[in-house]
């Protein structure tokens, strides 16, 4: 049997993308999932992604680790499924969709000869919770913020894991983020649990550590630009009360190639 597949990339996180419009795709077959994602015996991705039919909804999207298991949000990884859609619906510019933490909408702004610029909305979030100079946010997926002097220093795997795999996080997992704020952007390295590495960009990642620029009073601006090892993202947001609003993730997403692979 043969599977048909799509392969994008966001700002250098990496998806393979599953069209299963006519759901025959198991999604419990964690270990094809692990297979298909690994770089060495598979496709190679840092997660997949099984686009699906959903009512009142223009899609479903749900996201798959590369360990196999289902993740929670994945914001790189809903502009390139946002980008997918537009692909198989050239007409159309703005797609709502649901995904593992609830509804979203996400709308083409442009089109480069090889991407699609995807303004994807966040759900809203709470006020980050503050460890030590720290803190710790919830994206759509959880994220623990580092500000340091220099994120090229830092060893992202060791650090990460080691903050991912402390008595509090061991259980679920945390994605850590290490930031370094400059004048005019923010420079973000991540470690993503589920990848188990250092991944070249994380969009629920860039989010948390927007939120928490500003609620740690690192910056007064609500939109603010990223630089991660894959590329430039844009995060803008409202403030109501003790909430974060309105919050939006700006990026390219492209598609790589298609293929198939025998299962």
């Amino acid at each position: 049997m043969k599977l048909s597949f799509f392969k994008y990339q966001a700002t250098g996180n990496d998806f393979i993308i599953v069209d299963d419009r006519k759901r025959t795709f198991d999604l419990q077959n964690s270990s094809l999932i692990q297979r298909l994602c690994n770089r060495r015996f598979g496709i190679g991705a840092d997660g997949l992604i099984v686009y699906r039919p959903e009512q009142g909804f223009d899609f479903r999207m749900f996201y798959y680790n590369a360990d196999g298991y289902e993740g929670s949000m994945c914001g790189n990884g809903g502009r390139c499924i946002a980008a997918f859609a537009h692909q198989l619906e050239p007409a159309k510019n703005t797609f709502e969709f649901i995904a593992f933490d609830g509804p979203h909408s996400a709308k083409i702004i442009g089109i480069t000869d090889e991407a699609c610029i995807v303004k994807l909305k966040m759900q809203d979030v709470e006020q980050p919770k503050a460890r030590g100079t720290d803190f710790l946010i919830n994206t759509g997926s959880p994220h623990y913020v580092s500000f340091v002097s220099d994120a090229g220093s830092i060893d992202v795997v060791a650090e990460g894991r080691r903050i991912r795999n402390s008595p509090q996080f061991i259980r679920e997992g945390v994605n850590v983020n290490f930031a370094e704020s400059h004048q005019d952007s923010i420079t973000v390295r991540t470690y993503e649990r589920g990848v188990e590495d250092e991944t070249l960009s994380c969009g629920t990642g860039i989010t948390a550590t927007a939120i928490a620029a500003h609620f740690s009073g690192l910056t007064k601006k609500k939109e603010l630009v990223f630089f991660t090892r894959g590329g430039e993202l844009r995060v803008n947001f409202e403030v109501d009360s003790n909430r974060y609003i309105n919050i939006f993730l700006t990026g390219q997403a492209m598609q790589v190639f298609e293929g198939s692979i025998e299962l």
